[in-house]
């Protein structure tokens, strides 16, 4: 399905709107195609487009197929060797998805995009259930925020920790609603389920996020109550087998996995991911597009409202968006304080923003047209994506925007739906519309990308072009070896060609004959590093300015045979 077959369908499903509770309820199977014909495009559709990208990405990927090669589901290994740096639940995912469709890259990417559409099914029958009538609009715009779109398409353990997080959260709150043990189990799973994907912070968030919102609600008992035996039995069963297992098969998992891998990488910049204090929030603002500008009046709002009311706003559906607001803050602040930064840390507090965005449309909804300001600040941001998305292989190349007549094009064409979505917010319909404008610009972003960026994103950002370009040289039979090369790199030779990687700057150095990756022009420094053997040159893959050369067994060997 295409882009603009998206667009008329959901043009004809604007029938359900949010503020028309009855037509919600009586439209599921509407819905049910709307969100998996969203879901299928922003999470699925061209994921082999390019190849995997990063060090991450390849390495987790490889973990898998190792685990699955040995039929082993409790100790991740790579190269052979224990790799105890994350909790199994991806790995599981992973496999489950080898075993069906064979080991890919695309394949190695489906537990994430399978997540992202769980979380949405969680945030849709949340809403249903406790805000009948907006489940559509919270579910496709939780889908659609930039972090999630990103991380859905990336193999990585994030958004299975965003996934079980929100949806226990959420449960959690229904609990706190109706009071229904049935919601509280499901937060003890979701909370296993996000310590197998990364670990004790699901558990710890979780906890202080709870405890957070019962002092600001001034019953103390409320986080008291959460401790339920039934529940705690359920965590212990889900999440501990694996980590008692994988303990007892491997010592030092302990000391890599807690010591190393969470309190020293939170505490320190042993992994070299240092960024400033301020870094989370230009990265949420970034991850909440294109919905930002109503996120952040919702979250003024409900402040003010807390300010002002105290706590009596809890006696109101604000105590949904100070509960919300909470869900935020706390893993933002908790991840600035941390001395290792990276952007999918984030993102278990994006779907708290998008269910704010919703709690503001159920209250503005139906009562006029927003600002102006608000509607233009909101249609630029929205529309803005196009442009780096029309420029997206030069921007790959060169790494800025290029100055010239493509530019004025892109902005040409991103101001042309800027205007379109004020005219729509203002002239026709208010607020009542804002999802369908908004996922319209989402849509062709993601379509730019896919068609446009593709080629370019595989050439100078993932290892699979290089990797095949020297499996045609070699068919694969020799070993291979990397010198001065990143580890992106390495990692993705790895994975590309199933093979470990032998590693010069750490001695690594095979005893046979050879090929090895290096800069270009290094002919000259690995001849005079090796005197003893003959390096002959093979070719250059020039996105990512590499050479790779043959390189002979010691001319010892020779005179021994």
């Amino acid at each position: 399905m295409g882009a603009d077959q998206f667009v008329r369908a959901a043009a004809e499903a604007e029938g359900c709107l949010m503020t028309d509770s009855r037509a919600g309820l009586n439209r599921p199977l509407t819905d049910a195609l709307l969100l998996a014909g969203f879901c299928g495009f922003l999470f699925f559709f061209g994921l082999a487009h390019f190849g995997l990208v990063g060090a991450d990405e390849p390495r987790y990927a490889q973990v898998a197929r190792e685990m699955l090669e040995r039929h082993d589901w409790i100790t991740p290994t790579l190269g052979g060797t224990p790799w105890l740096e994350k909790p199994t639940l991806y790995y599981w995912q992973a496999m489950l998805a080898y075993r069906v469709f064979g080991v890919s890259d695309w394949a190695s990417r489906l537990p994430s995009a399978f997540d992202a559409t769980l979380l949405v099914l969680g945030v849709y029958f949340f809403l249903r259930r406790f805000r009948p009538g907006s489940q559509l609009d919270g579910a496709l715009m939780a889908a659609s925020a930039a972090g999630i779109v990103g991380f859905a398409r990336a193999a990585s353990m994030d958004m299975a920790l965003a996934a079980s997080f929100a949806i226990a959260l959420l449960a959690w709150f229904g609990w706190q609603q109706d009071g229904r043990r049935s919601w509280l189990s499901i937060f003890y799973a979701g909370i296993a389920l996000g310590t197998l994907a990364k670990g004790p912070v699901a558990p710890f968030l979780a906890a202080v996020i709870i405890v957070l919102f019962a002092w600001a609600k001034g019953e103390w008992q409320l986080a008291w109550r959460t401790l339920w035996i039934p529940g705690i039995l359920l965590y212990c069963l889900l999440a501990l087998p694996w980590f008692i297992a994988v303990q007892s098969r491997n010592p030092e998992f302990f000391r890599v996995f807690v010591l190393q891998h969470n309190l020293a990488r939170f505490g320190s910049d042993l992994y070299h991911h240092k960024q400033p204090f301020w870094y989370y929030v230009p990265v949420t603002i970034i991850a909440q597009l294109p919905w930002v500008s109503f996120i952040v009046i919702s979250g003024w709002e409900t402040l003010r409202a807390w300010w002002s009311e105290k706590r009596d706003v809890f006696r109101s559906e604000n105590s949904f968006r100070i509960f919300l607001l909470i869900w935020i803050l706390i893993p933002v602040a908790f991840f600035s304080a941390s001395q290792s930064k990276l952007p999918g840390y984030i993102l278990p507090a994006l779907p708290a923003g998008t269910l704010l965005l919703v709690e503001y449309l159920r209250k503005h909804g139906g009562s006029g047209r927003p600002s102006f300001v608000t509607t233009a600040l909101h249609a630029v941001i929205a529309a803005a994506p196009i442009v780096p998305a029309l420029m997206i292989q030069y921007i790959v190349q060169q790494h800025r925007l290029p100055w010239g007549r493509g530019l004025i094009i892109s902005l040409t064409l991103a101001l042309a739906v800027a205007v379109g979505i004020v005219l729509t917010l203002r002239l026709q319909s208010g607020l009542r519309l804002l999802r369908f404008v908004t996922l319209i610009p989402i849509v062709l972003t993601v379509a730019i990308v896919l068609r446009l960026g593709s080629q370019e994103l595989d050439a100078q950002l993932s290892a699979r072009p290089f990797a095949a370009e020297i499996t045609r040289m070699d068919n694969g039979t020799l070993p291979l070896a990397i010198s001065h090369v990143p580890r992106e790199v390495e990692y993705g030779l790895h994975f590309y060609r199933n093979q470990k990687i032998a590693h010069y700057g750490l001695g690594e150095i095979p005893t046979t004959q050879h090929v090895v990756v290096a800069p270009q022009g290094s002919q000259a420094r690995l001849a005079a590093k090796f005197p003893d053997r003959r390096i002959t040159y093979l070719g250059t893959y020039a996105p990512m300015g590499l050479d790779y050369y043959w390189v002979s067994a010691p001319r010892m060997t020779h005179s021994m045979h």
